[in-house]
C-alpha cells in the first residue's frame, strides 16, 4: 500500500510539473527525492539506507542526467548539437514560395488553438460586428436597391449575362470601390462592411455578387492600393473606384491550377518600343483560363515568370514571380470568349497573350517589385480569402434555411406540415447549424480582418468549411423541396445556388487541395508557437546563430510538448472538467472548458505528426486532412460561443448553441480519432491513443431532442428566425418568388385556427376536400366556419397553390440555340494546332 501511495502522489506531482513547464533542474530533484525516498526505507517507517549496488546506482542515473542537462552550455553541446544535425534533415525543407506564403499571413486566435492553452480573453477581445453609419446605411439603401432590381431567371438562364442596369448601377454606386480608400475614390469601407455586402446581394443572386466581389478581393484595385506607385495610384484607383474600368486577376492557366506557383507564363526583360520610344519593359507570353470578370474586363492584372537573362535589373537571371497591369485593348492582348462555369452568368473567360511587349512600369509597383508577386498575391489573398468566399456560402446557407423553413411549414402531406415530419426535420437541423455556425465564423473572421490582420490558416479553413457545409444546406433545401426545387423556371429560387455550389468549392485554391495542403499543414508551421522558429534555425545559413536559435526553441518546445502530453492526459481523464473557462460564462462554461480539454488534445496529436513525420508530412494528405478538420472544429465552436455572447445571450438561441457546439465537438473527436487510428508510427499512435482517449471515445453528436427544438424555432416568424437569416434580402413582394413564401408563411401561421376546425371537420366527413368544389364555403354553409374564417383560408389556399407551383413552358421557348453551340472552341483549335 505505501508503495502504491507514493506512485499516486509521485505521477499527480510529474503531471502538474509538466503541465507547467517545470525546468530541469527542479524535475532533477524532483526524482532525486523519489529515488531517496524509495530507497532509504522511509515508505516502511523506516531509515536505513542500503549499500549502494549497481541498480541502486543507476536509478540515480536520471536525475543526475537531467540536472546536468540543466546547465546551459552542457546541455547545448551534449543533446541540442547534435540533435541539430539531425532535425536538420527531419524538418519539412520550405520552398521560396511556401516561405512567402507562410510570411505573408498573419497568426492571429489559431496560435491558440495550437497552443493548447487558448486564451479566452483573446478570442473576446475581437470585435463584434461594427458597421459604421455610412456603411449600415450603404448595406440598407443601395444594397437592398440593387437586390430588388435583380431578376435571377432573367440572369442566369434567358440572357445569362449580367444586364446593363445592373452594370450601371454597380458602378454609379461604388460597388466596384468598396477597399479602395476614400483618398482614391473609393467607399473605403470595412472588411466586415464588404463582408455584409457581399453575403445580401449573394443571397438573391450569387451571379451579381460575383462581379462586386472579383473586384473587391484579390485582383488589380488591392494590389494597387498596397503596392501601387504613387502614378499608378492616382491614375488607377479612382477610375476603378468609379468603374471606369472593370479589372480581372488572371493566374490560373492549362496547367497551373491549384498548382499557381508553376505557372508556365513567362516574361523577359528586354528594350522594345513604347508609344514610339525606345524603353525598358517586358516582353510577354501567356495563357490563362477561368478569368472571372475577363470577357467583361478593360483592365487585366497578369501574373507570370520573370526572367533576365542580361541582368539588365541587376537582381539575376531568375526574378521570380512578378505582377503586371495590362489594358485589354494593348497590342497583343486577346480576350477570348466566354467559359460557363456550371451555366453560371457572371463573366468569365481565358485570354492569352506571345510576344506581348509591355513597358517596366506596368509592373505593379513598378521595378522594384519585380519578382515579390508571389508575397503580393499571398497577403492579398490570406485576407481576400477569409472574405469573399465565405460571405457569399454563410448568406447562401442563411437564405436556403429561410426559404425552406418557410417552405416545409407551408407544405403539407398526411394531412401535417412536412416541417413536422421527422425525416424533413433532421435536415432542417443540420441547416439551422450551419446558418449559425457559418455566420458566427464569419462575423468573428471578418473583424479581424478589419482590424488589419491576415489570417492564412483561417482564411484557409473558413473557405473550404464555409463553401462545404453550404452545399449540405444546398443539398438538404433541394432534397426537401424535391420535384419544387428540380424544376428550373422563374419561381425556381434554389437554382442559382445549386449551380454556383461547384464554382465556390473550386476558386480560390479547390476545396480538397486547401483541406489536405495548406490548412494544417501551412498551420504546424505557422501558428505553432515554435516550430517555425526551429525551421527557420534549421535553415540559418550560419550555424552558430542557427544553433543558437535552434537551442531555444527547441528547449522550449520540449518543455510545450512534455507540458501538452500531461495535460491532454489529465483533463481527458477528467473529462475537462478542470478546463479553462472565462469568467462570465453563463450558459458555456462547460463547452469552454471542452474547447480547452479538445485543445490540449489536438496540440498534442500536432506535435507528435511533426515530430514523427518531418518532410514527409505534405504526402500524409489524409491525416493532414482529418488535423484541418479538427482544427476547423475548435475554431467554429469558440465562434459560437462568442457569437452567443456578442448577440446578448439571447435564452432562445442557447439551444442552437449547444446543438452546434456538441456536434462540433463530435466531429472533432471523429477527425482526431482519424489520425490516431492511422497513424503510421506504431509507438505514437498508441502514445497519442492513451493520452488522448484513455477512456475511449465518449463524445457523442448532439440528440434527436436538440435539432427538434431547434428546428421548431424558426418555423413561425420572430426574432429567432431573424437572428439566424440576418442580413440576408428579404423581399415581402408576392409577385417574387421568395417575397410569396414570407407572405404565405405569415398567413398560414394566422389561419391556424381556422385550419384546425376545417381539419376536424373533413376528417368526420362533415366537409369535402375535392378539386371542383368550394369546401371553404361548406364549412362556413355548414356553421364549421365563419364567413371571415373562410375568407381567410381561402386567400391561404391560393397563396400555398402558387407557392408550390412549378415551372412549365413552350418546347420552343426551351429549344436550344443551335447558333451558339458551336464544335470550334479555342480549346479543340489548339489541340489540333499542336
Amino acid at each position: 500500500m505505501p508503495e502504491i501511495v507514493l506512485f499516486v502522489i509521485a505521477l499527480s506531482v510529474a503531471i502538474a510539473m509538466a503541465m507547467h513547464r517545470s525546468p530541469l533542474w527542479l524535475w532533477a530533484g524532483f526524482i532525486a527525492v523519489i529515488t531517496f525516498v524509495v530507497q532509504s526505507g522511509l515508505l516502511h517507517g523506516s531509515f536505513a539506507m542500503p549499500s549502494p549496488g549497481i541498480a541502486g546506482m543507476l536509478a540515480w542515473l536520471p536525475a543526475l542526467a537531467l540536472g546536468l542537462l540543466s546547465v546551459p552550455a552542457l546541455r547545448r553541446a551534449v543533446l541540442v548539437e547534435p540533435l541539430f544535425g539531425v532535425v536538420k534533415g527531419i524538418l519539412p525543407k520550405v520552398s521560396d514560395t511556401e516561405q512567402q506564403a507562410l510570411d505573408a499571413g498573419t497568426v492571429g486566435f489559431d496560435a491558440e488553438l495550437f497552443s493548447g492553452q487558448p486564451d479566452w480573453n483573446k478570442l473576446r477581445a475581437i470585435p463584434a460586428i461594427q458597421l459604421s453609419d455610412e456603411e449600415r446605411a450603404f448595406l440598407d439603401g443601395p444594397t437592398e436597391e440593387l437586390c430588388a432590381m435583380i431578376d435571377d431567371w432573367n440572369v442566369r438562364f434567358e440572357n445569362k449575362l449580367i444586364p446593363d442596369a445592373i452594370w450601371d448601377f454597380v458602378k454609379r454606386h461604388g460597388f466596384l470601390g468598396m477597399l479602395i480608400s476614400k483618398e482614391h475614390g473609393g467607399l473605403g469601407f470595412s472588411a466586415q462592411a464588404q463582408s455584409m455586402i457581399l453575403g445580401k446581394v449573394a443571397s438573391r443572386s450569387p451571379d451579381v455578387s460575383t462581379i462586386v466581389m472579383v473586384p473587391n478581393s484579390l485582383g488589380p484595385g488591392e494590389l494597387i492600393e498596397k503596392y501601387g506607385t504613387d502614378e499608378q495610384k492616382h491614375h488607377f484607383l479612382p477610375r476603378l473606384a468609379r468603374g471606369e474600368e472593370v479589372p480581372c486577376f488572371s493566374l490560373t492557366g492549362p496547367t497551373s491550377g491549384s498548382d499557381a506557383a508553376t505557372m508556365r507564363d513567362i516574361g523577359y526583360v528586354a528594350r522594345g518600343v513604347h508609344e514610339g520610344a525606345e524603353t525598358l519593359g517586358i516582353r510577354l507570353s501567356w495563357d490563362k483560363r477561368y478569368i472571372t470578370l475577363g470577357p467583361e474586363a478593360t483592365l487585366v492584372g497578369l501574373a507570370f515568370r520573370l526572367f533576365d537573362p542580361e541582368n539588365l535589373l541587376g537582381k539575376g537571371e531568375d526574378v521570380g514571380i512578378t505582377v503586371a497591369l495590362i489594358p485589354a485593348s494593348h497590342q497583343g492582348v486577346n480576350i477570348g470568349r466566354r467559359h460557363l462555369p456550371s451555366g453560371a452568368a457572371f463573366p468569365n473567360g481565358p485570354n492569352w497573350g506571345k510576344d506581348v511587349f509591355i513597358p517596366m512600369d506596368w509592373v505593379i509597383g513598378g521595378e522594384k517589385m519585380v519578382g515579390h508577386g508571389w508575397r503580393m498575391l499571398m497577403e492579398c489573398l490570406s485576407a481576400g480569402r477569409a472574405i469573399s468566399l465565405p460571405s457569399s456560402s454563410t448568406a447562401g446557407a442563411k437564405a436556403m434555411l429561410r426559404f425552406t423553413t418557410a417552405y416545409a411549414r407551408i407544405r403539407k402531406q398526411f394531412a401535417l406540415p412536412i416541417a413536422h415530419m421527422e425525416g424533413i426535420e433532421e435536415p432542417l437541423a443540420r441547416m439551422v447549424e450551419t446558418a449559425y455556425v457559418n455566420e458566427a465564423a464569419r462575423a468573428v473572421t471578418a473583424a479581424m480582418v478589419s482590424r488589419g490582420e491576415k489570417p492564412s490558416v483561417i482564411s484557409a479553413l473558413m473557405k473550404y468549411q464555409t463553401t462545404e457545409r453550404m452545399r449540405q444546406s444546398v443539398n438538404d433545401a433541394m432534397d426537401i423541396h424535391g420535384g419544387r426545387a428540380i424544376c428550373d423556371g422563374p419561381s425556381n429560387y434554389l437554382q442559382s445556388a445549386y449551380q454556383m455550389v461547384p464554382v465556390g468549392i473550386t476558386v480560390e485554391g479547390a476545396n480538397i487541395l486547401t483541406r489536405t495542403l495548406i490548412t494544417f499543414a501551412q498551420g504546424a508551421l505557422r501558428a505553432h508557437p515554435y516550430l517555425y522558429a526551429e525551421v527557420q534555425a534549421a535553415q540559418n545559413p550560419d550555424r552558430r546563430a542557427g544553433l543558437a536559435a535552434f537551442d531555444a526553441a527547441f528547449s522550449n518546445h520540449i518543455a510545450f510538448s512534455v507540458s501538452n502530453v500531461a495535460g491532454a492526459f489529465f483533463h481527458n481523464v477528467t473529462g475537462g472538467l478542470f478546463g479553462d473557462a472565462p469568467a462570465k460564462a453563463y450558459g458555456t462554461a462547460d463547452w469552454y472548458r471542452q474547447l480547452w480539454r479538445a485543445s490540449r488534445s489536438f496540440a498534442v496529436v500536432a506535435d507528435l505528426m511533426v515530430a514523427t513525420l518531418g518532410g514527409g508530412l505534405k504526402t500524409k494528405q489524409k491525416l493532414t486532412g482529418r488535423m484541418a478538420d479538427a482544427l476547423s472544429e475548435l475554431y467554429l465552436v469558440s465562434c459560437v460561443l462568442k457569437r452567443f455572447e456578442d448577440d446578448g445571450r439571447p435564452e432562445a438561441d442557447k439551444v442552437i448553441v449547444d446543438l452546434a457546439a456538441q456536434n462540433g465537438l463530435y466531429r472533432f473527436q471523429q477527425a482526431l480519432g482519424g489520425v490516431v487510428d492511422n497513424f503510421p508510427a506504431t509507438w505514437a499512435r498508441l502514445l497519442m491513443r492513451v493520452v488522448v482517449f484513455p477512456l475511449g471515445r465518449r463524445l457523442k453528436p448532439a440528440p434527436d431532442r436538440l435539432g427538434r427544438e431547434a428546428v421548431r424555432l424558426v418555423l413561425e416568424p420572430g426574432d429567432v428566425r431573424d437572428r439566424l437569416t440576418r442580413d440576408i434580402y428579404v423581399s415581402k413582394d408576392v409577385r417574387d418568388p421568395t417575397g410569396i413564401l414570407e407572405v404565405t408563411l405569415e398567413k398560414v401561421i394566422a389561419a391556424v385556427p381556422a385550419e384546425k376546425k376545417l381539419e376536424k371537420a373533413i376528417r368526420a366527413g362533415t366537409v369535402r376536400r375535392f378539386h371542383g368544389m368550394d369546401w371553404f364555403q361548406e364549412a362556413a354553409d355548414k356553421g364549421v366556419l365563419t364567413a371571415d374564417e373562410a375568407e381567410q383560408l381561402r386567400e391561404v389556399e391560393r397563396l400555398v397553390q402558387k407557392v408550390i407551383a412549378v415551372d412549365h413552358f413552350d418546347p420552343a421557348e426551351v429549344k436550344p440555340n443551335f447558333a451558339m453551340v458551336g464544335h470550334n472552341s479555342r480549346a479543340l483549335d489548339n489541340v489540333a494546332a499542336e
